[in-house]
């Protein structure tokens, strides 16, 4: 399939946005169609062959979670097929993945929508994730060996380079690894399944918690000092820390939700892609 940009014929306008390489590591030019719903954007790069639907559940994952698809934004089928350069099962096969995480919704005569949480599903999530995370540092304090510390630490090592170059991408997925492997240093199946699902329908609300600067420079000091708190095995200390972490995310979600945040201390997503390489 060629990944040869769509008509003009066939999006009522096209804004262009920065080049992004695929994962094959080729350049590709990304527009996106505006709509009257969120747009979705007409060129989001080919995915590399492995198993395929899981390769386009990640890349639309990573969109979302980034903001490239934003929450309501209707998933055209066709547009996607020619941009992922795949055919309309495999990307179905995506969208039942991820309508299961809640990540997007199937709707009847609509079809494939980004989902978008509402106030209270904000304040339920988070008030269960700032259980399980606070948990999950307690556990794994008494529990992860010095190797798995270390390499905790180095994580948050690449996290603070992604930081210091402005890259939020890196930076958030480098901070979704950090977590993630505290919640499975903590040694319970059932605790890391259920922050997992859970996790995956606040992805992209965490990530937008850090477009602003000052909220992003806190964040990275309290992720240095759940670090510290691990590799001390001061898990009440740890379990403090990640529960306050999760409250203040909260808070700014909901900030961001009732509008009562300004945009001049909100640079776009695009503009961590494109500092990404993009």
């Amino acid at each position: 399939m060629q990944t040869d940009s769509l008509a003009a014929s066939r999006v009522d306008q096209q804004v262009e946005v920065p080049v992004r390489a695929n994962v094959q590591g080729r350049p590709v030019a990304r527009s996106r169609a505006v709509d009257r719903v969120p747009a979705m954007p007409t060129d989001v790069g080919a995915v590399e062959r492995r198993v395929l639907h899981e390769a386009v559940a990640d890349r639309l994952r990573e969109l979302i979670i980034e903001g490239v698809l934003a929450p309501g934004a209707h998933l055209n089928e066709r547009i996607l097929c020619e941009q992922l350069q795949v055919s309309r099962t495999p990307l179905r096969e995506a969208f039942r993945t991820l309508a299961g995480e809640g990540v997007i919704e199937l709707m009847p005569n609509r079809g494939a929508v980004v989902a978008a949480l509402s106030r209270d599903d904000l304040e339920h999530a988070f008030e269960l994730m700032t259980a399980l995370e606070g948990l999950a540092g307690e556990l794994a304090a008494k529990r992860a060996t010095t190797a798995e510390v270390r390499r905790i630490r180095s994580l948050q090592a690449e996290m603070t380079q992604a930081h210091s170059r402005r890259d939020l991408p890196a930076y958030y997925r480098l901070n979704r690894a950090i977590h993630a492997l505290i919640v499975g240093l903590a040694g319970n199946p059932m605790l890391t399944e259920s922050h997992s699902r859970l996790n995956a329908r606040l992805q992209a609300v965490r990530f937008r918690s850090n477009l602003n600067r000052e909220k992003w420079d806190a964040a990275l000091a309290e992720h240095a000092a759940m670090v510290d708190a691990l590799a001390a095995r001061d898990g009440a200390r740890l379990a403090a820390l990640l529960r306050a972490h999760l409250v203040g995310k909260r808070a700014t979600a909901l900030a961001q939700l009732d509008g009562t945040r300004g945009d001049h201390d909100k640079p776009s997503p695009r503009a961590g892609l494109q500092e990404h390489g993009s």
